[in-house]
């Protein structure tokens, strides 16, 4: 039987590792929106009408069929996608979803930071090129949207 120096030392030892533990940031679909809406606020425009990109988020057409089939299990056409609002921020909100939750934990839980990562791994392709000379405007942007949603 233990004795309860032996309960209390062990419970002590738990509570210690619990608490050293990192902690993960909590993405919640509230967040994933306002970045979601915050990529369409601040999407380029390139002023042309037919540019190549598609819906007010100016997606790359390669990109439409493998998310869709990907997050709604549905391979949608670049035209289907850009007919479809509804349809196309759940699947924004499926791939941003992921890209979010990898930069929070890669800018240690930095809310701001982890928002500009995930604007650049949009824009480029890589979220270490979020204060880069090319996009810094343009993840500072998403970032200032991103913070005035409600």
């Amino acid at each position: 039987m233990l004795g309860k120096s032996s309960l209390i030392l062990g419970g002590f030892l738990t509570s210690s590792l619990l608490f050293s533990l990192p902690v993960t940031a909590q993405i919640t679909d509230a967040k994933v929106d306002s970045l979601v809406e915050a990529l369409r606020l601040a999407a380029p425009d390139t002023g042309m009408e037919d540019d190549g990109l598609y819906s007010e988020w100016q997606i790359k057409p390669d990109n439409i069929p493998r998310w869709s089939r990907l997050c709604i299990q549905q391979e949608l056409t670049p035209a289907e996608f850009e007919a479809n609002e509804a349809q196309a921020r759940e699947v924004l909100a499926c791939v941003m979803g992921d890209v979010l939750q990898e930069e929070y934990e890669a800018s240690g839980n930095d809310e701001s930071l982890a928002v500009r990562r995930a604007a650049a791994w949009w824009m480029a392709g890589d979220p270490e090129q979020y204060n880069s000379e090319r996009i810094s405007d343009y993840t500072q942007e998403v970032l200032q949207y991103y913070q005035q949603q409600p």
